[in-house]
């Protein structure tokens, strides 16, 4: 089993020739509306791939809500709705608006912020994270994606405590970042991850990086670090030595909307079958460029492409 916990928004997709530029106005090619959040897609990735995935985020109430929750079960996943009852009412899923630019597949990403959304855990007892996080043992995985870091706390303490692998997508350094790194055992950043005080990491002519960051991760606690660079070798520090993992090239660029999440979720399902973390994350970069020849950020599995 494994369980997300984190952002859950709707997403607004319209593809553009090229990006707007000041006060003009662009016609877009296409237009859709659905689910997204780091960890709702790596949850749908993991149920794409053979693996139950359970979401734990904040859902509310109101048509907005409706619509991303039949979304959400509609793609197989278990959605648990970490807002409190008295509180729902008040609640809704954050907000991205997504251009995506026809013939490059790259992504601008406006977004409604979920800070106000990271007090979930306030006045939570044992029993109601257990209740969010449900029946985990040895085995189980839980990924976190960075948001809703205090209530991602408790839910990571009791994973921990039940013997579960916890894992981090480090898309970028949020305050919580110390105290949710020394609780995981791996962790799998973006190449925007920025450690403060942390000098950014210089290539040489190979394209190998220093490993500034990746060190600086790992004395944080997380046994497996990863550092993903688009199409670039991921740069690995396992146990102390350093490795990269090698990208295969797509057919094709379509979209590379979401392919980060699908990273963290096939890694993620990847650990739940039992593989070691350098095996899954081989399959997961794999998985992930398989994505980007998709439309969306879950083209490749309506296309039927999961492998």
């Amino acid at each position: 089993m494994l369980v997300c916990c984190g952002l859950l928004t709707l997403d607004v997709v319209q593809v553009v020739d090229h990006l707007p530029g000041p006060d003009e106005k662009v016609v877009a090619r296409s237009l859709d509306a659905t689910f997204g959040g780091p960890a709702a897609n790596a949850a749908a990735t993991a149920v794409a791939l053979g693996v139950p995935a359970r979401l734990v985020a904040a859902v509310g109430t109101g048509p907005v809500a409706d619509a991303v929750r039949a979304d959400v079960v509609a793609a197989g996943v278990e959605l648990v709705d970490a807002v409190p009852a008295r509180r729902r009412d008040a609640v809704q899923p954050a907000l991205s608006t997504v251009l995506v630019t026809a013939g490059s597949g790259e992504r601008a990403v406006v977004s409604t912020n979920a800070a106000t959304l990271g007090d979930l855990a306030r006045g939570r007892d044992a029993d109601d994270v257990d209740a969010l996080l449900g029946p985990v043992g040895p085995g189980d995985v839980l990924l976190l994606d960075g948001h809703l870091a205090p209530l991602a706390l408790a839910v990571a303490r009791r994973a921990r405590e039940a013997g579960c692998v916890v894992v981090l997508d480090g898309g970028s350094w949020k305050p919580d970042a110390p105290e949710l790194l020394a609780l995981c055992d791996a962790v799998v950043l973006s190449a925007d991850f920025r450690v403060p005080g942390v000098p950014v990491d210089d290539e040489d002519a190979s394209g190998r990086g220093s490993d500034a960051t990746l060190t600086d991760v790992a004395r944080r606690g997380p046994r497996f670090v990863a550092r993903t660079r688009g199409a670039r070798p991921v740069e690995v520090l396992h146990d102390g030595r350093r490795s990269q993992t090698a990208v295969p090239s797509p057919r094709r660029v379509v979209d590379t909307l979401g392919a980060g999440d699908v990273v963290h979720g096939a890694f993620a399902a990847a650990l739940c079958a039992g593989e070691p973390f350098a095996a899954a994350l081989e399959r997961a970069v794999v998985v992930a460029t398989r994505s980007v020849e998709h439309p969306g950020a879950r083209g490749w599995i309506e296309a039927g492409a999961v492998g």
